[in-house]
C-alpha cells in the first residue's frame, strides 16, 4: 500500500498538492537535491519512490545504515559512466542519510556539487545538526509532517478497498472503536498504522488467506493486540532531545507553568540528566528573567545546589521549585544588550581608547594626567554625578533600555532621567563651535529629487510592509498577486514562500515582460509564473482557468496593491469578491491596499486665497457627481462585497503622506485631458479656471507641495472547510 503516485500521498499538501514547488519539480522532472526530513511513517521514502517511478534519470538506491564508502563509490562509477557515455542524470537515494559518519558524507559531497548525482536524502533527525552542513547548503529541505487522524484513517479505509494490493477481495469490517483505536495509537505514523492492520485482519480467520468474499470481523481486543503504545520519542543525543529542552525554556520565557512543567516531567521520565536542564534554566534566570526580577538567578543557583544534595527521585521537588518561579516571575531580556555593546564597531577596530579622566593615576598621573577631571560621584549629592564614561568615539550611544517589568519598572524613571543628564552633559560638550544652521536656499534640484526619491522608495516600502503584515504567511503557500504590474509585492512574495508558488497576474504586456525579465536569475522552478490579463477592472481567473494558466486551481493568499488605479465601481467589487471566493481555499486570506479617490489628494489644498476655494467648492461637486461614479465609490461598497461572497472582513485606515515635485506637465494633463480637468472647466469657468491654474503655476515653481491622502487595507478570510 506504499504511494506509486504524488495523488496517493496523504498528509503532506503543503509538499506535493497542486501547485507546489516540489510537485512541479517532480512532474517537470527538473529536481535538485533534495532531504526529506520528518518522523517515522510520514512518506520519505515513499515520495523517493514516487520519484523513481516518474523521473527520466537513473535512479539509485542506498541505506546508510547498510552501505559504505566502497558502496558510495561504485554507485558514483555508475553515475559518471551514464553521465560521460549517455548524457544521463542520475538520482542517488540515501536513507537513514543521517546514520552515515562525516567521511562518508564528505566522500558524496564532490559528486553532489559537480553534479555527478542529485541526492534525495531521507532522514528522521534534523539535517541541520546531523547532516553535513555542506551537503544541507547545496540541497533543498523539506519537512514531512506527522500525519493527522484523518489522513490515517483514509490510509486504512484504502487498504480495506483495495483489491490489487489490499484488502478489498475480503469483507473486512471493524468493532465499534477498533478501527479509531489503531489511529489513535498510530499517533501519525502510516507505517505503523498498516503493519498493526496486516496483523489485526490476517490473524482474525483461522487460516490465511480466506476464500474471497469471505467476511472478517476485527474485534476491539484484536485490535489492541496488534499495535503497542509507542515509546516515548526522546533521544538524549537526538532530535527531540534538543526539540524538548527548546519547548521546555520557551514555556518557561512565555511565562507558562502548566507547559513547563509537563514539557520538565517529560525529560526526567526519560532519563534527561538533570544537572543539564538546570545548567539551561541558570542560563534562562539571566537571559529572559534578567533585571526584571534579579532574585531569579540566586533561587536557580541554590536549587541547583540543593539537587546536588538531595538528588532524584525527591530532588524534583527542586527542579520543580526553580522552574515555576522563573516560568511565573516578570520577564525581561535586557541582557541582550551586552551584545549590541559587543557588536559596536569601535570594538572591533579596536577604538577604544579609555577617556583620560577614567585612566588608573597611580602610575602615570604626574606625567601624563591621568586621572584628573574624574569626578567621584560619592562626594555628590545621591551619590551621583553627570560625566562621561564612554569612550570619546561613543559619546552618547546606548545599550540598555530597562523594561518596564518588575525590579526594572522600578528602576526605569532613575536610569532614563540619569541618562538625559549624560546626554546634556555631553551635548554642551560637542555643540562648541558646531555648525547649526541651514538654508533650503542651498540645495540644489538634484538633490531635491534625491531627496524625493528616498520618500518614495520608504512608502512604496510602507505599503509592502501594511500588506504582508495583514496576514500570515508559510513557506509552502500559494500566492496570487494582482496587477503586479510595479513588481513590488512579488519578490516579497517569493521571499516567504520558497517552496510554494507565487503568480503574478500584470495587466500590461509590457509589465509581463518587465517581470520575466528582471526574474531571470531565478532557477526555473523559482521563478514567478508571470501571466497577462487583458481585462480592465482586474478580472481573476476562474479555477479551472488558473489550473491552466498557473498549474493550480486554488490558492492560499490573494494581494494586490492598488488595483484599482483607473476607478471602479460597486458592481466590480461584486465581482471581483465572487471570483476571490472560488479562487481562494479554506481558510485563504485575500489583503487589498486600496486609495479611494474620495480620500485622496485634493489639489485646493495646496492653494490659499480666493482661487483656492473656488476649486474647492469644484472638486466637492465632482464628487458628488453621479456620472464620476468610477471615482466617487464609497469605501463601505468594497468591504461589503467581500462580506456578501462569505468573507470575514477587517479594515484599517492609513495616513499617507509624500513630497511630490509636480510640473507644468501634471497641469496640463489634469486640466487639458481628464474627466476631471473637463468638470472643472464647466464647473468653474473659463476666467475662475485660468485663475487656479495660474496660482497652482506658482506653488509648483516654489518646489516641492505636501501630498496627503488615505488608504483603505482590507484584510478578508474564509473559514475552515
Amino acid at each position: 500500500m506504499r504511494p506509486q503516485t504524488l495523488d496517493e500521498v496523504m498528509g503532506q499538501d503543503h509538499l506535493v498538492g497542486p501547485g507546489r514547488l516540489l510537485r512541479r519539480a517532480i512532474q517537470a522532472d527538473r529536481l535538485s537535491s533534495v532531504i526529506f526530513h520528518g518522523p517515522p511513517g510520514t512518506g520519505k521514502t515513499s515520495l523517493a519512490l514516487v520519484i523513481a517511478n516518474t523521473t527520466q534519470s537513473a535512479f539509485e538506491s542506498l541505506n546508510a545504515v547498510l552501505a559504505g564508502i566502497k558502496d558510495i563509490r561504485e554507485a558514483i562509477d555508475r553515475a559518471r559512466e551514464r553521465r560521460d557515455l549517455y548524457g544521463r542524470r542520475t538520482i542517488l537515494f540515501v536513507d537513514e542519510v543521517h546514520r552515515w559518519n562525516k567521511a562518508q558524507q564528505d566522500a558524496l559531497l564532490p559528486w553532489v556539487e559537480n553534479g555527478a548525482v542529485i541526492l534525495i536524502g531521507a532522514t528522521t533527525e534534523n539535517p541541520f545538526f546531523e547532516v553535513n552542513r555542506a551537503l544541507v547548503s547545496r540541497s533543498r529541505v523539506f519537512q514531512l509532517n506527522p500525519l493527522k487522524a484523518e489522513d490515517l484513517a483514509e490510509t486504512a479505509e484504502r487498504a480495506l478497498r483495495d483489491k490489487a494490493r489490499g484488502y478489498g477481495n475480503w469483507l473486512v469490517s471493524f468493532e465499534a472503536g477498533a478501527l479509531e483505536h489503531l489511529v489513535e495509537v498510530a499517533a501519525g505514523d502510516a507505517r505503523s498504522l498498516l503493519n498493526a492492520l496486516e496483523l489485526a485482519v490476517e490473524t482474525t480467520p483461522p487460516r490465511w488467506p480466506p476464500e474471497a468474499g469471505a467476511e472478517v470481523r476485527v474485534s476491539f481486543a484484536d485490535a489492541e493486540e496488534s499495535i503497542q503504545r509507542r515509546a516515548v520519542l526522546y533521544d538524549r543525543d537526538g532530535d527531540y532531545h534538543f526539540d524538548t529542552i527548546s519547548a521546555f525554556i520557551k514555556s518557561l520565557r512565555g511565562s507558562d507553568p502548566d507547559a513547563a512543567l509537563y514539557w520538565l516531567a517529560t525529560m526526567v521520565r526519560a532519563g534527561e540528566d538533570p544537572s543539564y536542564i538546570l545548567r539551561r534554566m541558570l542560563i534562562a534566570a539571566s537571559e529572559d528573567v534578567g533585571m526584571a526580577d534579579p532574585y531569579a538567578l540566586g533561587v536557580v543557583v541554590s536549587c541547583a545546589h540543593a539537587f546536588e544534595r538531595v538528588g532524584l527521585p525527591e530532588g524534583a521537588f527542586h527542579l520543580t521549585h526553580a522552574a515555576l518561579y522563573l516560568a511565573t516571575a516578570p520577564k525581561s531580556n535586557t541582557a541582550l544588550s551586552f551584545f549590541d555593546a559587543l557588536k559596536a564597531k569601535e570594538i572591533e577596530t579596536g577604538d577604544t581608547r579609555v577617556p583620560a579622566h577614567l585612566r588608573d593615576p597611580a602610575r602615570d598621573k604626574e606625567g601624563f594626567g591621568h586621572g584628573e577631571g574624574y569626578l567621584y560621584p560619592h562626594a555628590y549629592r545621591d551619590h551621583w554625578v553627570a560625566q562621561q564614561y564612554l569612550p570619546e568615539a561613543l559619546r552618547g550611544r546606548t545599550f540598555y533600555t530597562p523594561s518596564a517589568m518588575g525590579y526594572e519598572a522600578r528602576i526605569r524613571d532613575s536610569v532614563l532621567e540619569k541618562r538625559e543628564l549624560f546626554a546634556a552633559a555631553v551635548l554642551d560638550e560637542r555643540s562648541r563651535g558646531e555648525i547649526l544652521s541651514w538654508s533650503p536656499g542651498t540645495k540644489t534640484r538634484d538633490r531635491w529629487f534625491r531627496r524625493l526619491e528616498e520618500g518614495r522608495s520608504a512608502l512604496l516600502r510602507a505599503d509592502r510592509k501594511a500588506v504582508f503584515d495583514a496576514v500570515p504567511f508559510a513557506r509552502h503557500h500559494r500566492i496570487l498577486i494582482a496587477g503586479a504590474d510595479d513588481g513590488l509585492l512579488t519578490w516579497e512574495a517569493l521571499r516567504r514562500a520558497p517552496e510554494g508558488l507565487v503568480a503574478a497576474l500584470t495587466f500590461s504586456e509590457a509589465a509581463r515582460e518587465r517581470l520575466r525579465h528582471a526574474s531571470g536569475l531565478f532557477d526555473e522552478l523559482e521563478k514567478p509564473v508571470v501571466r497577462y490579463s487583458p481585462c480592465f477592472p482586474p478580472d481573476l481567473p476562474a479555477p479551472e482557468a488558473a489550473r491552466t494558466l498557473f498549474s493550480t486551481p486554488c490558492f492560499d493568499r490573494l494581494l494586490s496593491r492598488e488595483p484599482w488605479r483607473r476607478g471602479a465601481a460597486t458592481e466590480v467589487f461584486r465581482l471581483f469578491a465572487a471570483q476571490a471566493r472560488e479562487l481562494l481555499a479554506p481558510e485563504g486570506y485575500a489583503a487589498l491596499l486600496q486609495s479611494p479617490p474620495l480620500w485622496g489628494a485634493r489639489l485646493s489644498r495646496i492653494i490659499e486665497n480666493n482661487a483656492g476655494e473656488a476649486l474647492r467648492r469644484g472638486e466637492e461637486a465632482f464628487f458628488a457627481d453621479v456620472a464620476a461614479e468610477r471615482w466617487n465609490w464609497d469605501p463601505g461598497d468594497l468591504e461589503s462585497a467581500f462580506i456578501d461572497a462569505g468573507f470575514t472582513v477587517t479594515t484599517r485606515v492609513i495616513d499617507r503622506s509624500e513630497e511630490r515635485l509636480l510640473t507644468d506637465s501634471d497641469l496640463a494633463r489634469w486640466f487639458d485631458s481628464s474627466t476631471w480637468g473637463g468638470f472643472m472647466a464647466k464647473a468653474l469657468g473659463a476666467e475662475e479656471s485660468a485663475a487656479v491654474r495660474k496660482q497652482l503655476e506658482r506653488r509648483i515653481a516654489q518646489g516641492p507641495v505636501t501630498w496627503t491622502w488615505k488608504s483603505l487595507l482590507l484584510t478578508a478570510s474564509l473559514p475552515p472547510p
